[in-house]
Order: C-alpha cells, then sequence, then structure tokens
C-alpha cells in the first residue's frame, strides 16, 4: 500500500528551526491527507471519523509544539514519518490503531456505575479495597 502516500523522507538536520517547524506541517499535512486511505485499509469506519483521527494527530504533533532544539525537532519528526510508514505499510495491526489513536485520545470509558456487590464477605471486601 506505499501506492498512497507520498515518499516522506527526513534530511538528517534541519539548518534552523524555522525549517523544522515547515518540516513538521508538511508532515502532518501528509499524513491528513491520507487518513481516508488509512481508514480504509484498516476498517475504522465504525470506530473513528477523519476528523477524529486527525485531532489525533494534531494533538500528537501539540503535545511537542514547545521545542526548540532542531535536533530534538528532527529526532521526533524521523520517530513520527517512521510511525507513519508502519502505519501505511500495513505493519501494525487495527487493535494497535484503535488503542493508540481512536482510545488513547479518549481514554479508557469505565462503567462508573456501581457493581454487584455480592454476598460473600471476601468480595465485599475485595471491591472495597480495589474498585475505584
Amino acid at each position: 500500500m506505499s501506492f498512497t502516500r507520498r515518499a516522506v523522507k527526513v534530511p538528517p538536520n534541519s539548518a534552523s528551526l524555522e525549517e523544522a517547524r515547515h518540516r513538521v506541517i508538511d508532515f502532518f499535512k501528509t499524513a491528513c491527507r491520507s487518513i481516508p486511505t488509512i481508514i480504509d485499509i484498516y476498517n475504522l469506519d465504525e470506530v473513528a471519523t477523519v476528523s477524529e483521527l486527525r485531532s489525533s494527530v494534531a494533538a500528537q504533533i501539540r503535545k511537542n509544539s514547545h521545542l526548540t532544539n532542531t535536533k530534538v525537532i528532527d529526532m521526533l519528526l524521523l520517530k513520527g514519518v517512521e510511525e507513519f510508514n508502519n502505519i501505511v505499510e500495513h505493519a501494525k495491526q487495527r487493535h494497535h490503531i484503535i488503542g493508540q489513536y481512536v482510545v488513547g485520545q479518549k481514554g479508557l470509558v469505565q462503567d462508573s456505575g456501581t457493581k454487584d456487590q455480592g454476598d460473600s464477605n471476601f468480595l465485599k471486601n475485595f471491591y472495597k479495597s480495589n474498585y475505584f
């Protein structure tokens, strides 16, 4: 499936902070253009929309927006390109994508209702000590 993406190559070092940020923006645009294809590859139609995945990718990039060292930015960009290539070349399974980019963005949804406390004292003590 490598035909679905533009060849993303990262030169070893950015000359300036402006160049590094420009390369990050180009990578983000390339990743966003590939999201519909990724949804088709992994059959993510029922669990995520294009905008949800786009915001998840944007959140990953914004998480490091405070960095000013070009070598660190280049290293993170290289890691992002490798992750992108693994996803597009189907080196990851569907549950990896869902866990990292769909559920990871929202957090695990847990039942906030009360559990059945049971009849035994053992279970009552267990639920008291281990249930959050």
